[in-house]
């Protein structure tokens, strides 16, 4: 009787409104996939309604053994993800507080400031510290969320003594301008040479002054290191170069550094293609880490004998040559590395600063090359036309999924996340490799939205037809349930 007294303005508000709940939860789920990665109502079941049926047995031999699995597959995904000190990192006073102080926009995230600060006190600080007042001040200014409070530490340290690390502070935050950062560092580094070589003497008196000298090192190659990036980013690029060398040479353990990179992006400045091939050949080994700097720079110095030639309607005729053969698969090695570098440096994709800290193979570490070595790819005639040619051809190389890979290790699934705590999502969105593919549960609402809505608007437009079309359903549905 219920049934037979509705009318077709009762299906047409049903439609509606099962139309309009459906489209609010797609938007919603849309939004959280965007900013999340992963379905709301997914993790949601996956997190709690899986539990609560029963759906998990912690008791079995079978999923113990799944869940140590799991346990060795994190291990894995956080080495993978460990996260490196930009070698080329910008000066906070002097580059990116002015980039807050014109757009008013913050280029670095908490996240970053936080690993810098805990860099700080690994580098600058030791034990002894508290022996020395002014060191005793500056160890707790490193600790410091305030930047001004930072500062206001700093001269107050100065007032005590020539601090080195007092004046890296200043020369990093205080500094509007790169010549006042140098005009600082160079303060730092006379007092800085004077610690070393009085903690260089008594390094071997017990395991304090082999702490202090350690700081001290660290201290000094800080300087001599950030002295260099000043030269180079003033224009004296050759002098830049000697300083690094002269570094590299003084303290070749010293790898975590990566001074090499710096090196690299000055000769290449220079165009002294020589001696980058001559780095290239040192520290391109496959004993050691890989880089975008590295990959990319080999990939620019196979490049740049072709790209002026390249032609790929020429190619595609003719064939490669052995030449364009090695600039192809070189571009294909360094893709493979680090996949979101070409979109950069073809220009598909807007550049912001680097941050502080980068994460290899991730987005982060893309940005940071593309924004320093972009002008050098522009400079080598033909080299992002090919780059532009050949980069995709990538990924039909690389197994998908991705379970292996073809000249490195697997793609890290993790490198989205992290990604997205290094970089400012607020204006940047953060590049995804492999792209993901959408939800079950988007695809779902999306469809259930459609047929709704397409339901409604029969029913307004022809609600005899539509009822006749609801009867015979509800027809059909109780000859189904008496069967």
């Amino acid at each position: 009787m219920f049934l037979n007294t509705l009318t077709p303005k009762f299906y047409v508000a049903l439609t509606g409104t099962s139309s309009l709940i459906s489209g609010l939860i797609l938007i919603f789920e849309w939004w959280y996939f965007r900013k999340y990665g992963t379905s709301f109502i997914e993790q949601v079941s996956v997190s709690h309604l899986r539990p609560l049926l029963g759906g998990v047995d912690s008791s079995s031999p079978s999923n113990s053994n799944t869940s140590n699995g799991e346990a060795d597959s994190n291990r894995q995904s956080v080495s993978e993800c460990k996260v490196w000190r930009n070698p080329l990192n910008l000066f906070r006073g002097a580059e990116y507080n002015r980039y807050t102080w014109v757009t008013g926009r913050e280029p670095l995230t908490y996240y970053d400031m936080n690993l810098s600060a805990q860099d700080h006190q690994t580098f600058f600080t030791c034990d002894s510290d508290h022996l020395r007042p002014a060191d005793a001040i500056m160890q707790k200014a490193w600790r410091e969320r305030n930047p001004q409070a930072r500062i206001s530490a700093a001269h107050e340290a100065l007032e005590l003594e020539d601090c080195a690390t007092a004046y890296i502070l200043l020369a990093e935050e205080e500094a509007t301008t790169i010549m006042e950062a140098e005009r600082l560092f160079k303060q730092a580094l006379k007092a800085g040479e004077g610690c070393y070589r009085r903690s260089q003497q008594l390094q071997h008196h017990g395991t304090q002054y082999e702490a202090q000298h350690r700081r001290d090192t660290n201290v000094l190659v800080y300087i001599k290191r950030r002295l260099a990036m000043c030269s180079r980013k003033l224009g004296r690029t050759r002098e830049a170069v000697k300083m690094m060398r002269d570094l590299m040479k003084e303290f070749p353990l010293l790898s975590m550094f990566n001074i090499h990179e710096n090196l690299l992006e000055s000769l290449l400045e220079l165009q002294n293609y020589a001696d980058v091939q001559a780095v290239l050949a040192k520290y391109d080994d496959i004993s050691l880490p890989k880089s975008a700097t590295i990959c990319y720079t080999a990939a620019l110095l196979k490049a740049r004998a072709v790209s002026d030639k390249f032609s790929p309607e020429a190619a595609s005729r003719r064939g490669l040559s052995t030449a364009e053969m090695n600039a192809v698969e070189a571009i294909h090695r360094a893709v493979e590395f680090n996949p979101h570098v070409p979109k950069y440096l073809l220009e598909m994709k807007s550049l912001i600063l680097p941050p502080e800290h980068i994460l290899k193979r991730g987005d982060s570490e893309a940005i940071a090359y593309a924004f320093f070595h972009l002008q050098h790819w522009k400079r080598v005639e033909g080299a992002l036309n090919l780059l532009h040619c050949t980069w995709e051809g990538t990924f039909r190389m690389i197994p998908y999924p991705l379970e292996k890979g073809h000249l490195f290790y697997p793609y890290p699934i993790c490198t989205e996340t992290a990604d997205r705590e290094l970089l400012p999502t607020v204006f940047h969105e953060v590049s995804v490799y492999p792209k993901k593919e959408l939800p079950f549960f988007i695809l779902f609402t999306a469809g259930l939205c459609s047929f709704t809505a397409m339901l409604a608007l029969l029913t307004h437009q022809f609600p005899e037809l539509m009822g006749v079309f609801a009867k015979a359903v509800k027809c059909i549905g109780l000859i189904w349930l008496t069967l």
